[in-house]
């Protein structure tokens, strides 16, 4: 299945141009499930549908689908009740730890989402999507751009952690559980925690998976102004960290070219202007530029959604991702140098530690642990510099550790 996840920055229009983008693909035949966490009344509008507003459970984490128009279902992303079901879920494989504690499990009607949990009820639409839904397109409303960096970033954070709280040299001691408990006189935590843990390891992989395939892409949405080009910049830099590809950039709400009004037409020259060093910047790098007009109102129903469909077309296929080659410069310079595209970041924003077989990289409020490659483990770092949107990490042999026949 090909996925679309649609972000931009606050107020850019992100759900008006993931409507008019599924749409766009419904038109051209194919069948096209769009999923939004919007709980406010943008959706349906645009769509000119209602959404379901309730349903959904923690395997099929949406409200039911509605057909918007032929080809396209809609659906909301039930965060409260993929919570809650999670809870409970939770609880019920715990008891012995809160018979342990002394505690007593929270009743259904206690239980309302905590922070985050939207991002975790998206992260399982998109597995479901995969596996349970019969479509050929995925076009994900996502949350603004910040947001969204961090939660395609947020399966292999969490499965990192999982792996330092229970490393898997612990599962060998399950079987020593009853007698340790024996021993402790007290009940230990149950076996089903432990294969809870496990189950979402396998579930943060498929959804890494997921977010890593050749089919998913991202897809940009700015209002040109000085800002957005800001905000985008950065924005791109997080989604490069991810080798998150991009299949466009969608110029939304641009103005007419002209105006007889003098303070329309002063808001006009500043938007062309910076859309064009948009394009420059993005058409550079291979990226389409979508342009999309503005209407003179929010856009509202079939008619609106479909003038602006237009401009909201797929490329045929998705971009492949970038590659992160090492290049071996040892018989010249004696060295070995990591390549890594950073488009967007800046020196100033940059941050680069080692540790141990990782490295640490950030860009502006976007970090990432990397896992080195086989040859750079041997290495130490003794350098790195950013050239024309790349990150060029330089790496020393280290004598003690690099094969003396190589």
């Amino acid at each position: 299945m090909r996925t679309v996840l649609v972000t931009g920055p606050g107020g850019a229009g992100r759900t008006t141009v993931a409507a008019a983008t599924a749409l766009a693909a419904a038109r051209a035949g194919h069948r096209v499930l769009l999923l939004t966490t919007d709980r406010g009344p943008v959706p349906d509008a645009v769509l000119g549908t209602p959404l379901t507003a309730a349903g959904g459970d923690a395997r099929t984490p949406w409200a039911p689908p509605v057909e918007a128009a032929p080809g396209l279902w809609a659906a909301r992303v039930a965060t409260g009740e993929h919570f809650r079901a999670v809870a409970a879920d939770l609880q019920s494989r715990g008891t012995s730890l809160f018979d342990l504690l002394g505690a007593a499990p929270l009743d259904p009607e206690e239980l309302t989402e905590l922070p985050g949990a939207e991002h975790l009820a998206l992260l399982a639409a998109l597995r479901a999507a995969h596996t349970d839904a019969p479509a050929g397109l995925l076009v994900v409303d996502m949350p603004p751009a910040h947001d969204t960096v961090r939660l395609l970033g947020l399966p292999e954070q969490l499965r990192r952690y999982l792996r330092r709280l229970l490393p898997p040299e612990r599962q060998a001691a399950r079987a020593l559980r009853p007698m340790l408990a024996q021993l402790a006189g007290v009940p230990l935590p149950a076996q089903r925690l432990y294969e809870t843990a496990e189950r979402w390891q396998a579930e943060l992989t498929a959804v890494e998976e997921i977010l890593n395939a050749d089919g998913t892409t991202v897809r940009l949405v700015a209002e040109p102004g000085p800002l957005a080009a800001d905000t985008l910049r950065t924005v791109r830099a997080g989604l490069a960290l991810h080798r998150c590809r991009i299949d466009a950039l969608v110029a939304n709400r641009l103005l007419p070219g002209t105006s007889p009004d003098a303070f329309l037409a002063a808001l006009v020259d500043a938007q062309r202007t910076a859309h064009k060093d948009l394009c420059e910047e993005y058409l550079a790098d291979g990226i389409t530029v979508r342009e999309l007009p503005h209407l003179g109102r929010a856009p509202r129903g079939p008619q609106d959604l479909a003038a602006l469909a237009a401009g909201a077309t797929l490329p045929a296929e998705a971009a492949p991702a970038p590659d992160w080659p090492v290049e071996d410069h040892r018989s010249t310079d004696g060295i070995l140098v990591w390549r890594i595209p950073l488009p967007g970041a800046g020196r100033e924003t940059l941050g680069l530690v080692r540790r141990g077989d990782e490295l640490v990289v950030s860009t502006g409020p976007f970090r990432r642990v990397l896992p080195l490659p086989s040859a750079l483990r041997r290495c130490t770092v003794s350098g790195a510099g950013l050239r024309e949107g790349e990150l060029r990490i330089r790496f020393t042999p280290d004598p003690d550790l690099w094969p003396r026949n190589s």
